[in-house]
C-alpha cells in the first residue's frame, strides 16, 4: 500500500527541521535512574578487615538509599602478597574469596541481600562480583 506524501505533511517535516527547539529526550532520564541505583567499588589496596568494614558501609548505604546493584571488584589475587607467608592460605587469604565468604556468614547483611553472583567479563570477570539487594 503506497500512499502519496501530502503538501501539508512536507510542510510540517519541513517546520520541524527547520525549528531550533531540541525534542527532549525521554531515554536520558531513564538511564540517570538507572546510572544512581547500581555502585562499583574497587577493593584494591584494602586489608581483609578494612575491606569487611567497608563492604558492610556499601551494603548499609546502598539499601538505606535504594541502591540495587554492587559491583564489588576485588581483584584475582595474582598479586598478593600471601605466598611468602606459609602461615597464611593461598587461597582463603584474598579478597577475591575472604570478602564474599564475610558477607555470607553475616546474617544482617544477607538479610539484605536477594543474591551474589560472579561479576561479567566487562565488569571484571573472575575479580568481581555483584551484590543485588533487596528493596527497603
Amino acid at each position: 500500500m503506497i500512499k502519496k506524501i501530502t503538501d501539508k505533511d512536507k510542510q510540517d517535516w519541513d517546520n520541524f527541521l527547520s525549528n531550533d527547539e531540541t525534542m527532549p529526550d525521554k531515554d536520558s532520564d531513564q538511564k540517570e535512574k538507572l546510572k544512581r541505583k547500581n555502585i562499583s567499588f574497587d577493593l584494591h589496596g584494602y586489608s581483609l578487615d578494612d575491606a569487611n568494614k567497608k563492604i558492610e558501609e556499601l551494603i548499609n548505604y546502598s539499601y538505606n538509599n535504594g541502591i540495587r546493584k554492587l559491583t564489588i571488584v576485588t581483584g584475582k589475587g595474582i598479586h598478593s602478597q600471601n605466598e611468602k607467608d606459609p602461615y597464611v592460605s593461598k587461597d582463603l587469604g584474598i579478597l577475591k574469596y575472604s570478602v564474599p565468604e564475610y558477607i555470607k556468614n553475616n546474617n544482617y547483611l544477607m538479610s539484605m541481600i536477594n543474591e551474589i553472583k560472579d561479576a561479567n567479563i566487562d565488569d571484571g570477570g573472575s575479580g568481581a562480583f555483584y551484590i543485588f539487594l533487596k528493596k527497603n
